[in-house]
């Protein structure tokens, strides 16, 4: 009996420093929801690229923080270009949105399609978009109705659902209606 009560004391014990060590060690993480923002400034000064892209989207005004947070897009563009230099995809993506966008950096679409095209290379489908649409109204890149279309069903492979990439290349079609008529021409 005495044994019983000893071991249901150490078992309290146990489950007590468990709880604290648990605590401790995942209490205020950066990839907890919401993100702690101190443990994520701290990882993403170590170079740690979740933390980064983590950042990005919280100066953005995309990810929710423990902490209250201003909208800064040059922070974020700042935070974003540290993880897309590390090869973080959807951190290119972003990336490309602010040159694209002109926010937190100076409007540039040929910096915008860099980013784009290294996201999209990697299957992200923000860059497989994005470097479309500029394909397709030939901001950044040479005007390429093909390449673009091509980029369009690229991001529609990932998930089989092809609706919305048909929907933005009649769209392009459309839009381009005298480039399609020249190349429907030279082809009759």
């Amino acid at each position: 009996m005495q044994g019983l009560k000893m071991m249901k004391g150490l078992l309290n014990i146990c489950l007590v420093l468990f709880l604290t060590l648990f605590q401790a060690a995942y209490a205020g993480s950066c990839f907890e929801k919401p993100s702690d923002l101190d443990d994520c400034i701290a990882k993403a000064k170590e170079g740690n690229v979740r933390a980064q892209h983590n950042l990005g989207r919280i100066y953005r005004g995309n990810k929710k923080a423990t902490q209250e947070v201003t909208k800064d897009y040059q922070e974020s563009a700042l935070w974003y270009r540290k993880a897309a230099e590390q090869g973080h995809a959807s951190a290119q993506a972003w990336l490309g949105v602010m040159y694209n966008l002109g926010f937190g950096v100076n409007q540039d679409y040929k910096v915008a399609a860099k980013w784009y095209r290294k996201a999209a290379d990697q299957g992200n489908v923000l860059g497989q978009l994005s470097i479309a649409r500029l394909y397709s109204q030939g901001k950044g890149v040479i005007k390429n109705l093909k390449e673009a279309e091509r980029w369009y069903l690229r991001s529609a492979s990932y998930d089989g659902d092809y609706t919305y990439a048909k929907k933005m290349i009649k769209e392009m079609y459309a839009d381009n209606k005298d480039d399609w008529s020249a190349i429907l021409h030279s082809i009759k």
